[in-house]
């Protein structure tokens, strides 16, 4: 199996505007694989949920508040049929309050509380791919050596697992070759409790993370 991160989009949470800057320097090591076949994604919006101001009266003092559930349409168009799996990257790495590979941080409050956490979901019913009558979607957790029995209930999209369709329920076999993938992504976010987080002032929602094609 040859495997590289070739195509990227990017979906940014956001409640007030916020920037950063790093000064810090690491070495960069680029590969890549020349395939004669590209799939380039693209969500909608730019990929940007912006939840405007919450006032802090919204939010629950003791307990998790979940925001409004929010969607996004994404499309991965290949200029041939293509063989490949999904992964989300967090940009926001140990900032979520739930350390699991299906929840991505928001980022830090200004005395260094985690804020929350949001999650990605697929529904296969709701995909469609190329001509196909009917979409099953799959993941492994061994990097595409074993794939779990393909069906047709909702999945979260991990950092580590790799998310794939395919055409055949029950199969085990991964994704299939195909040229173009429609679908709708579900955003759930969380807001840690209010006695958590320090709301002195304005608390910025900065959650990041990047959708991965990989090619197998």
């Amino acid at each position: 199996m040859n495997l590289r991160q070739l195509s990227l989009a990017m979906l940014t949470l956001m409640g007030l505007s916020a920037s950063a800057m790093a000064a810090s320097s690491t070495d960069l090591t680029l590969t890549g694989l020349l395939t004669p076949s590209a799939c380039t994604p693209a969500l909608s919006s730019s990929g940007l949920i912006d939840y405007g101001k919450i006032s802090q009266q919204d939010l629950n003092a003791d307990r998790g508040t979940r925001l409004p559930v929010r969607y996004l349409t994404v499309t991965i168009n290949c200029e041939a049929p293509s063989r490949y799996a999904l992964r989300m990257g967090d940009n926001r790495d140990g900032t979520a309050n739930v350390n699991s590979e299906i929840y991505y941080g928001l980022g830090l409050d200004p005395s260094g509380n985690k804020i929350g956490l949001f999650s990605l979901s697929f529904d296969p019913k709701q995909t469609v791919i190329d001509a196909l009558p009917q979409v099953y979607g799959t993941e492994s957790t061994s990097g595409g050596i074993a794939w779990r029995t393909a069906n047709s209930n909702p999945i979260d999209i991990g950092s580590r697992s790799f998310l794939g369709f395919t055409d055949t329920a029950g199969s085990t076999s991964g994704p299939v070759a195909f040229q173009s993938l429609s679908s709708t992504i579900r955003v759930d976010t969380i807001i840690v409790a209010t006695k958590n987080l320090d709301l002195r002032g304005d608390v910025h929602i900065d959650g990041s993370s990047t959708m991965e094609v990989l090619y197998l």
